[in-house]
């Protein structure tokens, strides 16, 4: 048995919420398609969001954490809360003027808005986000 110790790889999770409004409409498809393909979600409806952001990292032997929340919670807010928070996704977000806003494609938006940032990076990675459309319907996004 070695004695030397493995690092220890620690997932460190903030969750956080917002409102928007949305209709799934895919820009490739006639009306018709539309309204077969997604039913009644072609008209605007609100939603409210939540999301948990998972980074992980070893923990700093300092400070005793992969990563101090109120940073990761300040750069939620940031790159992702004040761009979608209480907006109408289709026409307010030009991530989503040629996307379909649905739950699959919001998570791509989150991590890609905090996958670059130099503040998680430096510090942790981001491993993990997950958007919560209703209670009973989600999607995940990992670094696999």
């Amino acid at each position: 048995m070695s004695s030397i110790a493995r690092p220890r790889i620690v997932y460190l999770t903030r969750k956080e919420q917002f409102s928007a409004a949305h209709c799934l409409s895919s820009p490739q498809k006639t009306k018709e398609e539309n309204a077969k393909l997604y039913g009644k979600c072609i008209n605007e409806h609100g939603h409210n969001y939540k999301i948990e952001v998972t980074v992980k990292g070893e923990i700093d032997p300092v400070t005793g954490m992969v990563m101090n929340l109120v940073d990761l919670k300040l750069i939620i807010k940031e790159k992702v809360l004040d761009n979608l928070d209480h907006k109408f996704l289709d026409k307010d977000v030009p991530f989503f003027q040629t996307r379909v806003s649905s739950t699959e494609n919001i998570a791509v938006y989150v991590w890609d808005q905090l996958a670059n940032d130099p503040r998680i990076t430096s510090s942790a990675q981001l491993h993990e986000v997950i958007v919560h459309e209703t209670d009973k319907q989600y999607a995940v996004i990992r670094d696999e």
